[in-house]
């Protein structure tokens, strides 16, 4: 039998932990000011599948299941299936998962959590008060009775201190040794405050990024969005300012932008329309639908996500994406793609029309 212990730790809200890092370079920056879905992510029956970790800004929706290394929930988030995570599990106050919860090592579960399965802890399990397990639970650890404080939140609080009484030097390098080694190859699934992810969209108000290799079901909605290469999406991209599409990616669904650049990079493949203030697509690219700029449309021969150009083409989509709305960012309809029997979007109306380079509006 695991042991019991009993702890008035003070408990905290997650959301302080937003504040704090995960793989970015300086204190100040916020890490859940973007949506990123890094290389090899997959939506497999309802799952969001990866082998990193998996960070969850509160009162965010997350319409499957989860499987992940370590998966971290702010509060009031929940999920529509399961988490499994390989590594440890943190969820803050009021978070509800509507399936089983299985923990490879430790897990957090703070005051109110509700979890619609069963919860299984390989390891220690802290647990706030009224958490509600329908299931029942085991842990092969210790079990204490608590309200948890999360790793990341008490690093948050050990910089502020060490900011608050001058040792900036002291933080910076502490920050330093935290996000050594956060490189591309390391950089978690972030979903922002907010959000509200499904099957059928991704909405954020964010800019977005999604990497290499991924395979994603539902329309993508965000303040800018620039997707990797060889990456599916199975729905239409959709962002008040630019998108880049990257080589050999493939789009079942619109391109569309409201004020900005659209680019489309070679061996892309996009079963439906493409339109945006400038559109610039790459001459090896495939575009089964209309082609709408209000300004311009150029053919170019250079790649749009080559690896010296990644940084450089995230910057200029992004400029002024940061202050978009839901409302600027959904634009007409947030499900312009609808599902057919076997899963898959059909296309919008006119996707599959002769490409048009005109540059007159719609």
């Amino acid at each position: 039998m695991p042991g019991v212990r009993r702890s008035s730790d003070v408990a905290l809200g997650f959301n302080t932990a937003e504040h704090a890092v995960y793989g970015v370079p300086t204190f100040r920056s916020d890490p859940l000011d973007e949506l990123v879905i890094p290389d090899g992510t997959t939506v497999e029956e309802h799952d969001l599948v990866t082998e990193r970790d998996v960070i969850v800004g509160g009162q965010s929706t997350v319409g499957f299941g989860v499987r992940g290394r370590n998966v971290i929930a702010g509060e009031r988030v929940s999920f529509g299936g399961h988490i499994e995570a390989a590594g440890d599990c943190r969820l803050d106050m009021w978070c509800d998962v509507a399936e089983d919860v299985l923990v490879g090592e430790d897990a957090y579960l703070g005051e109110r959590v509700h979890v619609g399965g069963e919860l299984k802890v390989a390891g220690d399990l802290d647990i706030g008060d009224d958490v509600d397990i329908e299931d029942g639970f085991e842990a092969n650890g210790w079990i204490v009775i608590r309200n948890p404080m999360p790793t990341l939140v008490f690093l948050f609080i050990y910089l502020s201190q060490l900011l608050r009484i001058g040792e900036e030097e002291a933080a910076e390098e502490m920050l330093a040794a935290m996000v050594e080694g956060a490189d591309r190859e390391n950089e978690p699934v972030v979903i922002p405050r907010g959000a509200h992810v499904s099957d059928d969209t991704w909405r954020v108000s964010t800019p977005a990024r999604v990497g290499d290799d991924c395979r994603l079901h539902g329309n993508l909605r965000a303040g800018s969005l620039v997707v990797g290469r060889r990456t599916d999406v199975f729905g239409s991209l959709r962002a008040k300012e630019g998108i880049a599409v990257g080589a050999g990616t493939q789009v079942t669904g619109n391109v569309t932008t409201r004020d900005g650049t659209v680019r489309v990079g070679p061996d892309a493949h996009v079963r439906g329309d493409v339109s945006g203030e400038f559109v610039e697509f790459h001459h090896d690219a495939e575009i089964e639908g209309a082609i709408r700029a209000s300004e311009e449309t150029t053919i170019v021969s250079e790649p749009v996500l080559d690896d010296s150009a990644v940084e450089s083409v995230e910057a200029a989509v992004g400029s002024d994406a940061g202050d978009a709305s839901d409302e600027d960012v959904d634009g007409e309809s947030a499900h312009d793609i609808e599902p057919t029997a076997d899963g898959s979007p059909e296309d919008d109306g006119d996707a599959r029309k002769e490409p048009e380079t005109t540059g007159a509006t719609d």
